[in-house]
């Protein structure tokens, strides 16, 4: 069995990536057409998700959440907040209850 891919692993690919040309890559294309475009982009795969949730439709779901993720990532490199960043405020949300932390969050 091979090793699990990661979030990381998909980070780094999309970050070798940012640096390729745009005829060769998708990803540099995306990033190329700038923050609007790919927070679009990302809204559209979001609610294709939703879609996919609310219809029980486990296989497009699976799909979907794929797009999101890839989607997030570029948008991410495309505003230079790296991985680890948000790893790391998901790490400090979780060390109390939900309620408390987004209680937290209005003060």
């Amino acid at each position: 069995m091979t090793d699990a891919f990661t979030l990381h692993d998909l980070a780094s690919l999309i970050a070798r990536r940012a640096e390729s040309s745009a005829d060769q890559s998708y990803t540099k294309s995306l990033l190329d057409s700038g923050t609007a475009r790919i927070a679009k982009k990302f809204g559209e795969e979001a609610v294709e998700a939703v879609i996919a949730a609310a219809e029980k439709d486990q296989a497009a779901l699976k799909l979907e959440a794929a797009d999101v993720l890839y989607h997030l990532l570029v948008l991410l490199q495309d505003g230079g907040v790296p991985l680890q960043d948000v790893f790391d405020e998901l790490a400090w949300r979780t060390r109390q209850s939900g309620h408390q932390e987004k209680a937290s969050r209005n003060q």
